[in-house]
């Protein structure tokens, strides 16, 4: 007997978390895709929230009440896997412990990332922690890595049962179900009442149209907490002295011990003579000290202070740093002799607004032709 299992909202929703969880992880690979898995990541939040209230209100075989959650009889339902002595319309007992446990894990990945979006970022509705965690960045990332590692072995569970099932009970239809809704089984059906289906498209549609606004628009959820420095105000001597001969760096992107030596032998300058009164001298250093790496809660600052802390000689360039090489080494050495680049010492060639204090890896823009 052919019976109508899962309801077209229901195998929306699935597909839809599908694509996203997919389009999450390649996302995650990339650093200037942050953008692009943040704002999927409330999309993949919206479609979550959506299921938890599905299981409470939804029709037949999608309500959690009516999952099988039991582990004596899922231990039953593994014993008897080759010639089960009970059929279930919806899911099985070991396919409902699965399935709670990756709209678990998905909620919790999606929380944990919002947390660390918002304390190594600076970005979205947790922005706030930044001032007070970041020292903590690291941590954050590593339980968000854990979590989604884990959604990644709950996955593989779901596909391996599906797999199974397939093989040895192929009549049933189980696979084709997420596709068509049917499956081959004498059960009731799946029914749809008019407050279901509206709550499903509200909520189907919030999803797909959620991550596209937030691509578009700046809104708390993705907004940063720092804005562009406008130096010549802050200390417009700093801009004339150091500007009118290189690209003007943050004061944050070095330790104070670096901008010490830095400004303690100003007659040789990488080579050239930049020289300074003493009264200007003081005061340039004094700005470089207040606003050192050790004063700053971005994300660059915490890590190039980490990366020279073990580090006994004081380098005065950015670019000696273990973070910045780590960072940069994936490049073609070419490019930093390229035309449009010229020195490792141009970093405004591919970060833009890098002389306002921004670093972001959204900005982040190779130069075309190089």
């Amino acid at each position: 007997m052919r019976t109508y299992i899962w309801t077209l909202p229901t195998r929306i929703f699935h597909w839809m978390l599908v694509l996203y969880i997919l389009f999450m992880f390649i996302t995650s690979e990339e650093e200037n895709l942050l953008d692009y898995h943040a704002a999927f990541g409330y999309g993949v939040l919206v479609l979550i929230l959506f299921r938890l209230l599905w299981g409470v209100m939804g029709p037949r075989y999608s309500r959690f009440s009516q999952w099988p959650l039991s582990l004596e009889e899922a231990i039953g339902f593994m014993r008897s896997l080759p010639n089960p002595q009970k059929y279930y319309p919806g899911h099985n007992p070991a396919a409902s412990f699965v399935m709670l446990g990756i709209i678990l894990v998905i909620l919790l990945s999606v929380l944990s990332g919002v947390f660390t979006y918002g304390i190594q970022e600076g970005r979205g509705l947790f922005s706030w922690l930044n001032s007070t965690f970041f020292k903590e960045m690291e941590l954050f990332e590593e339980i968000h890595e854990f979590f989604s590692t884990l959604l990644l072995l709950l996955i593989t569970a779901h596909l391996g049962g599906v797999a199974a099932d397939r093989i040895m009970h192929k009549e049933s239809g189980t696979l084709y179900s997420i596709f068509g809704g049917y499956k081959q089984i004498d059960a009731p059906p799946a029914k749809l009442t008019g407050v279901q289906k509206a709550v499903a498209w509200l909520f189907l549609l919030s999803a797909l149209v959620v991550p596209f606004y937030l691509l578009l628009s700046d809104t708390p959820l993705t907004q940063s907490r720092y804005s562009a420095v406008h130096y010549e105000k802050e200390h417009q001597l700093f801009v004339e002295e150091c500007a009118s001969c290189h690209t003007l760096y943050a004061p944050y992107l070095l330790p104070k011990r670096s901008w010490k030596k830095l400004m303690a032998n100003l007659a040789d300058h990488f080579g050239d003579d930049a020289s300074l009164d003493e009264t200007d001298r003081r005061s340039v250093e004094a700005y470089l000290l207040a606003n050192s790496a050790e004063s700053s809660t971005k994300e660059a600052a915490h890590y190039i202070l980490n990366s020279v802390k073990n580090i006994k000689k004081d380098i005065i360039a950015i670019s000696e740093s273990p973070y910045w090489r780590d960072k940069h080494a994936s490049l073609d050495k070419a490019l930093f002799d390229s035309p449009k680049v010229k020195s490792k010492a141009n970093c405004k060639a591919c970060h833009r607004r890098f002389e306002n204090g921004i670093i972001e890896d959204a900005l982040i823009s190779l130069p075309k032709g190089v």
